[in-house]
């Protein structure tokens, strides 16, 4: 069926060898430069091995104009049809049928894939029998996911399966470590590049320098150019800018003004398409791209790059809730293949729009370091694994985080399994709390409004002008009104059409027949939204009309001239959070009753028992509560004693350590616990720092208040008995033979061993305050801790003076000694001052009189 790759192709010549290692193990990395043709010739190459018994490739691409412009090319090579031995599908468009056997699929496909069918088809006709993950360099969530969840299915169901991981920039050697796999490398083919650096002026926008540098470099070099900027907002300001000064940008050169094109993922295909195919008029071109064009797709004729050094990748944003997409600085890595595509056909130029100076990271930073987490926790909790391991493993507070969410979403049940309802949530493929509104939504009409809802959420900001509104319904309405003909002024008009498009598209993917609703209630808005938002519903604060209570236990405060002002009950899609309240950025109002409808059992009253830090005493209270918010809070007269003891804990948790009970020596106690888990961690004796006992008080601290009502009630025993009860016997008796209280001296004296904490929580070196006179003889510094750590020696004179701090005795013998002793003995003449301290006698007393 197929032929060898194209001998232009540089990788061609490593082709066999690559099959001859699948051949031998299931898995492979890959990494081959940009241009090298591994994103279309090794699913070619693949297609007739022996091992894949005409089974399906597929191949995850990150992005959908590289997954359409390689099907695209593959297909050509076989002189077919997208759609025929070659298909691709991506979120809301496929072209495969029951011919393909390579299928491109983008994010979040493959990981459906996997989810709804572990063992891929089996050993059957139209099976799946290699997984092949393009630009993996990229180090995006679905990548990393679709991995693991891969490399899990071969592990465990089939071990038939091939895994191909492939990258133009990679740490191969790790990522092979952690895939068990043989590492290859094929050359690439690349001409000479010059690299230079223009950085920007004073005061010099982005698109202004773009328009320098392009209009210089078109001058002095040949071929057409390719611009990085970090989105579509850039491209369509640089694309402004240079069509307005389209004369300065190749004055005298024959073929007249170059062609400026845009290129990225939101473009129609026929656009794509334009872009990606050489000029019919032999025009020079301006290609303005994100970086999508940084190595997943091949421009003809570049020989000229400028790079703004930026692109847009996914930051989690604590004010929606969501990951967005922020401008960041790429990496070093990035740069240089960048730099790269202008190397591709002849020898090229690179401009830098930065200072040499400036230095950037070796490589990019993987999402899953960096994003919201509920859907991959979703993922997890549907494929059963909270283990599955990943080349780079999700920070523990992120996930915690995002099981909360999903707890609230009702997606995940109290043990953290998913709910029947989440697994509705996950087949939607959009992110938990946009699945949660979408689910909620219980006629068509409502539907049709989640679905706008969902694509305005998902969409940049459609008002424009320096006086926004925090009313969503202002974007909705706006949305509305483009649908009738009509734009408001301070709208965009390709916004609004985008947003539109998108809704459109959720439309059709949830089969809503009924079309958009023209007007709305006040509340519809908020109701729909609050279940996407169940932690940031809020209710009016008694006292100030501008600030809300919210579910998830925090305070938020509306604008001065918030078109939300008066409402009692509001939901909050963005969040401002700072240090006293989070500000709202934008929400709309719910109605009480459609929450009690939706979530009857969070509207509780209960009787609650609170410390009152003014009255310094517990208080009992009838409080009415929804979720997180108290709606109401009155005295009952009475406090629960059951509830009491973790009160007063609560009270610890405010007020501190310092109000309970130390008696003498508990504090000790604690930093000897401290330092020997220090100097001897694998004893594994728990965390007694201050912040550990806080953070764990209700263990250990209430209990011991059992019977109490006031902090003061709290005897000294009962304190110092729950305190030391969390260490067992065993753990006990090494803490009293390693760091003894008390240590004998050679004058036959048991002295104090004095240990303590620094104000970071870190152990003082233990100290021994000792007369000198009691340690004469005494060559080696005395230590405890097995020997680990010597004692820090305060030599005192016969006053109880400091005399000298040492750890080296034997030092202090040999070097200082005879300059205290000569200082010393007309002072004290009564106490003894040998000479050979060595060979004297210890002693704690004065010599004997007449001597």
């Amino acid at each position: 069926m197929t032929t060898a790759a194209a001998p232009d192709f540089p990788i061609a010549p490593l082709l066999p060898e690559l099959l001859a290692s699948l051949a031998a193990h299931p898995r492979l990395v890959l990494e081959a430069p940009p241009g090298a043709g591994k994103t279309t010739q090794v699913p070619l190459a693949l297609l007739d091995a022996p091992w894949l018994a005409g089974r399906r490739i597929v191949m995850l691409e990150p992005r959908r104009v590289a997954a359409r412009s390689a099907a695209t090319f593959m297909a050509r090579q076989l002189g077919e049809e997208v759609g025929g031995t070659v298909g691709y599908r991506i979120r809301f468009e496929h072209r495969v049928s029951a011919r393909t056997r390579i299928e491109v699929v983008t994010e979040g496909i493959l990981t459906r894939m996997l989810q709804d069918d572990p063992e891929l088809g089996g050993d059957g006709p139209g099976s799946v029998g290699a997984l092949l993950f393009d630009e993996f360099h990229e180090r995006h969530l679905a990548g990393d996911l679709g991995l693991a969840l891969a490399r899990e299915v071969q592990a465990s169901l089939r071990d038939d399966l091939r895994i191909v991981v492939m990258s133009a920039t990679l740490d191969g050697a790790r990522i092979a470590q952690w895939l068990d796999a043989p590492r290859l490398s094929s050359a690439g083919r690349s001409f000479p590049v010059e690299v230079a650096h223009a950085p920007p002026r004073q005061g010099e926008a982005l698109a202004q320098q773009v328009r320098r540098v392009l209009a210089d470099a078109l001058a002095a070099h040949p071929g057409d150019a390719l611009v990085f900027l970090p989105g579509q907002r850039e491209i369509a300001r640089v694309q402004a800018q240079l069509t307005a000064d389209a004369e300065r940008l190749d004055p005298g050169t024959a073929g007249g003004t170059p062609e400026v094109l845009a290129l990225h993922g939101e473009l129609p295909v026929e656009a794509q398409a334009h872009v990606l195919q050489p000029a019919a008029d032999g025009r020079r071109r301006v290609v303005l791209a994100t970086n999508v064009a940084e190595s997943s797709v091949t421009l003809p004729g570049v020989r000229i790059v400028i790079d703004s050094g930026l692109a847009r990748e996914p930051r989690f944003d604590p004010n929606s809730g969501f990951s967005r997409l922020d401008a960041v600085t790429i990496s070093q890595a990035s740069a240089d293949q960048r730099a790269g595509r202008a190397g591709r056909v002849a020898p090229g130029v690179a401009l830098r729009l930065w200072p040499e100076s400036q230095r950037l990271e070796p490589q990019r930073r993987p999402e899953i370091a960096q994003v919201e987490l509920a859907a991959l926790a979703l993922e997890l909790a549907a494929w059963g694994d909270n283990a599955l391991a990943f080349p780079d493993a999700p920070p523990v507070g992120a996930l915690a985080a995002a099981r909360d969410l999903l707890r609230r979403l009702d997606a995940l049940d109290a043990g953290d399994a998913i709910t029947p309802l989440g697994r509705r949530m996950l087949a939607l493929g959009t992110h938990p709390r946009l699945a949660a509104m979408l689910l909620a939504a219980d006629t068509p009409a409502a539907r049709a409004l989640a679905c706008d809802l969902c694509a305005l959420i998902e969409a940049r900001d459609p008002m424009r002008g320096a006086t926004r509104s925090d009313a969503l319904a202002v974007r909705w309405q706006a949305l509305a009104a483009f649908r009738a003909g009509r734009v408001p002024a301070d709208a965009a008009r390709s916004a609004l059409a985008t947003i539109d498009a998108a809704a459109r598209q959720w439309r059709r993917r949830l089969r809503v027949e009924v079309a958009p609703p023209s007007s709305v209630p006040a509340h519809a808005l908020g109701d729909l939204l609050a279940h996407a938002f169940p932690d940031r519903i809020g209710h009016r604060h008694a006292r100030d009309a501008r600030r809300y209570g919210l579910s998830n236990g925090r305070m938020a405060r509306l604008f001065d001239d918030s078109a939300l002002l008066g409402e009692p009950w509001i939901v909050a899609s963005d969040l401002r959070f700072e240090a006293r309240d989070a500000l709202l950025l934008r929400g709309a109002p719910v109605d009480e009753a459609q929450l009690r409808r939706a979530w009857p059992a969070r509207f509780v009253v209960a009787d609650e028992t609170h410390w009152d830090a003014g009255k310094r005493a517990l208080v009992g209270m009838r409080v009415q509560r929804f979720d997180g918010i108290v709606l109401d809070a009155r005295p009952n007269g009475r406090v629960d004693p059951a509830q009491a003891a973790r009160a007063l804990s609560d009270a610890v948790g405010e007020l501190g350590l310092d109000v309970l009970p130390w008696r003498d020596g508990l504090r000790q106690w604690q930093a000897r616990v401290e330092g020997l888990r220090a100097w001897m961690p694998e004893l594994g004796l728990p965390d007694l720092s201050d912040a550990a006992l806080l953070a764990t008080r209700e263990d250990w601290l209430a209990p011991a208040f059992a019977g109490c009502t006031r902090l003061d009630a709290l005897d000294a025993d009962t304190f110092a008995q729950a305190l030391q009860g969390r260490l067992d016997w065993t753990q006990r008796q090494q803490l009293d033979r390693l760091t003894p209280v008390r240590i004998t001296v050679p004058s036959g004296q048991a002295r104090a061993i004095d240990y303590g904490l620094e104000a970071d929580g870190t152990p003082r070196a233990p100290v021994l305050a000792v007369k000198l006179q009691e340690l004469f003889g005494l060559a080696d510094t005395p230590a405890i801790a097995d020997g680990r750590v010597a004692l820090t020696i305060h030599l005192l004179s016969p006053a109880g003076r400091p005399l000298q701090v040492t750890r080296d005795l034997q030092g202090f013998w040999a070097r200082t000694y005879p300059e205290v002793r000569k200082e010393m003995k007309g002072r004290y003449p009564k106490h003894p001052w040998p000479e050979d301290p060595w060979n004297a006698p210890a002693t704690h007393r004065a010599k004997p009189r007449g001597t």
